[in-house]
């Protein structure tokens, strides 16, 4: 298969798709070039789209790759999608979800603990959405659920990993708006004492 066939297909795939593609998946479709060449005709794909002006861009994201749009027409784009849309976040779920994403993984009542109400229904939205999901259960008393960001949460805001996760002012927090309460906090470090520095049990199924 010649190298501009590779890139077209590639290029056709990534347009088509609504979520990130792994390499694995493009490998298999392709059925012939390694990941090496792969990876070369994708860095390739990417320098075009940079170089000869278009608005999509080639990201890594969640551990794929995905055609995006160049953040410099957000504004015109923002415009365009001013209307709410159905999976966009409500400000408490945004509040909840970065606490969780900060402090994953975290508890219920810790999070409430934070935020100073009951987030049942918000968390419930999240689960719903993909954008949180169950780590296991908590080794203190009531053995609290834990909860923690999913892949779909990286997807939905653009990361390659949670290490690309910008600062909390972006979000318009700050480090204190995620504290818990001083008696959470002597449990938390407590339990990490008891624990070796791992506060958590196996995961199980419990929602």
């Amino acid at each position: 298969m010649e190298k501009i066939q590779i890139k077209n297909i590639i290029e056709a795939m990534l347009f088509v798709s609504d979520k990130p593609l792994f390499l694995s998946e493009i490998k298999s479709v392709l059925e012939g070039p390694d990941a090496s060449e792969i990876k070369e005709v994708m860095a390739e794909l990417s320098g075009e789209f940079e170089t000869q002006c278009r608005a999509l861009r080639i990201k890594e994201i969640a551990g794929g790759y995905q055609i995006i749009t160049d953040p410099v027409f957000a504004p015109w784009l923002k415009k365009l999608y001013k209307t709410a849309g159905s999976d966009r976040l409500s400000g408490p779920g945004l509040e909840t979800l970065a606490i969780i994403a900060y402090r994953q993984p975290a508890s219920k009542p810790e999070v409430e603990a934070i935020r100073g109400v009951n987030v049942d229904g918000v968390l419930k939205t999240l689960i719903e959405k993909n954008l949180v999901k169950i780590m296991g259960r908590r080794e203190t008393v009531g053995r609290p659920i834990i909860y923690s960001t999913t892949q779909e949460f990286l997807q939905y805001f653009g990361l390659n990993s949670l290490e690309e996760l910008p600062k909390l002012e972006e979000f318009h927090f700050t480090e204190k708006d995620i504290e818990l309460p001083e008696h959470l906090q002597k449990e938390e470090e407590e339990l990490k004492q008891q624990e070796g520095g791992n506060p958590d049990v196996q995961a199980d199924g419990a929602s």
